[in-house]
Formats: structure tokens, sequence, C-alpha cells
């Protein structure tokens, strides 16, 4: 662990030191991705998921120019409620520094800061991808090269509908990141457990993938692993309804300009307002499906690792 950049929780120092399962948390959906208090009680139940495995959570971000490695439930609190909190995916990471900002961590932000401390896996949402009209935009995010560059597994619900998925899962084929649909053979869309592509691999249990994942690494390979676990059928939305949703959302966006880094924060607010709270119910119960398939992945590879 770099010591210079990197400030850990005493929990999480000492997890890593003692070779103990950790799950990466990012800190963006609590920033960004969903509103207050919905924000602050998901966070708290997600570390609640993790350590009734056994693992140890790791929630990062930039809290006054100083890059935390887990967090304390005040500093939860404090960034669930912020409202100057920016955006920080891992090329704003050092300027966030600089400037003594408090930053919302991305997935890429998370993955690399995730690599630098030590932790192997992380566990978020979905991760982003190539936007819709990318071939005229090139809107294609930060999540998908630094999986292509930075080796840390991602237990994610696919990507969502907002994006174009075909698109996406080409160009993590590029990147050589391997795609690992858990239990299922198709590729989820994060509100829904099938977006009609097929993912490269199956596997269908947490031993399996740490398996993977030793192996991934052992053979020099140098990018991260998306394993994309689909949504628990109960809280699934319907294909028909939500994809109308999004792309009423993404039509009111392209009226009013609406790109970059604030396109996917208003596309969730204005889906959740559209689809009256349904899809903020949804993203909570899969974020805290994905918790626990990443906690118990950490402990199934710390075992392997010991071994």
């Amino acid at each position: 662990m770099n010591a210079s950049l990197l400030h850990p929780t005493e929990e999480v120092k000492a997890a890593i030191a003692d070779g103990a399962p950790l799950v990466a948390l990012e800190s963006t959906i609590i920033t960004h991705g969903m509103p207050y208090p919905a924000n602050l009680e998901m966070a708290r139940k997600v570390e609640a998921v993790i350590r009734a495995h056994g693992a140890v959570p790791a929630t990062t971000a930039v809290v006054e120019g100083r890059i935390r490695v887990g967090l304390a439930d005040r500093e939860i609190e404090t960034l669930a409620q912020a409202k100057d909190a920016v955006k920080a995916s891992s090329r704003d990471l050092a300027a966030s520094i600089v400037q003594g900002r408090s930053a919302g961590t991305t997935v890429s932000a998370t993955m690399r800061i995730a690599a630098l401390a030590g932790i192997d896996i992380f566990a978020t949402g979905g991760v982003g991808g190539v936007h819709r009209g990318a071939e005229a935009t090139f809107d294609i995010s930060a999540d998908l090269t630094e999986l292509g560059q930075t080796a840390t597994t991602v237990v994610c619900a696919g990507v969502k509908s907002i994006l174009d998925i075909p698109k996406t899962l080409e160009f993590l084929e590029t990147q050589r990141v391997p795609v690992i649909a858990y239990g299922s053979d198709d590729f989820p869309a994060f509100y829904t457990r099938s977006s009609g592509c097929k993912a490269d691999h199956r596997l269908d249990t947490p031993e399996e993938i740490a398996r993977a994942m030793r192996l991934h690494r052992e053979l020099g390979s140098g990018t991260g692993i998306l394993v994309a676990n689909p949504i628990p059928e109960a809280a699934a939305l319907d294909p028909a309804f939500i994809d109308g949703t999004i792309a009423e959302a993404v039509a009111e966006a392209t009226v009013r300009g609406i790109g970059r880094k604030e396109l996917t924060p208003f596309l969730l607010a204005r889906i959740n307002e559209l689809s009256n709270g349904a899809s903020l119910q949804a993203n909570i119960a899969l974020v805290l499906n994905n918790a626990d398939l990443a906690a118990r992945i950490a402990v199934a590879f710390a075992r392997l690792k010991r071994e």
C-alpha cells in the first residue's frame, strides 16, 4: 500500500496485513446515485451484508483531499448529505487531492484505489459503458478502459440499458476483459435479468470465480474481471416498462443538452421520478445482492491465497 497516498481505517489496514477478505465499495452511489436518506441507509446495509459473510467493507472516497479506504459511519453520513462533493473517476483523483476536495469515487477510481491498497474485489451497482450514439459523441466510460488495465474483479448487475450494451461488450472484448455471468448464460441489464446478449462465460459458485481470479492473475493478464450478477428475480422490473422509461429520460437529456459526467446522475434521478420510485428500490436490491456475492468471493479468494 502507498502510505503517502492512501488513508485506510485501522480495520482495513489490519485486514490487509492479515490477508483477511475485503470488499471495496464506491461512493458515487452515495454522493450522486441515490437521494438522501436512501443513500445513507443503502450504504449502511451494504457494509452490514459484507460483514455478515466475514469480510471487511472498504468504502472509498476522497475526503477533503485525502483518499480514504474505509469510512467511519459519520463520514458516510456526511457524504450522503454533501451538496458540494464532486464525482471523481481515476483521472480526477490527483486534482481532487491538490484542490482539497471531497469526492465520490466512480468505478474506475475505486478500482484504481483498490489495486493500490491491495484489495482484490470490488462491489458496485452497475459499471459504465458505451453510451448510445457514441459513434458521434465518443462517450465511452473510463470504467471500461480501467477494467482493461487494472487487475480488480468488479461484481456488478451488468450495465444499465441507458447504454449501448452490445457495443459495451465489444469494447470489453477489445480490452481483454473476461465477462463472467454468475449463475446465468445471459448478460444482465441492471434493472432486468437479461439484456438479450450472452455473456462470455458462466460460473455458478463463488469458489469457481475465485479460482478464475487466481488463474487470470497467474497468467499475467493484467486486466480486471467483470462478474455480472443478475438482479434478484423478485426485484427485477418489467423490461418493456423500464425500457420505455429509460427512452423517455434519454430523450429529455438530449433535448436539454445534458452529457458527459452529468448524464448518468440525471438519467438515474429522472428514471426514478418517472417510475414512481420503482427503479430506486430495484437499485437498492441489486446493490445488496452484489455485495453479498462479492463478500462470498472475497472469502473464497482469501482462502485460496492462504492455501
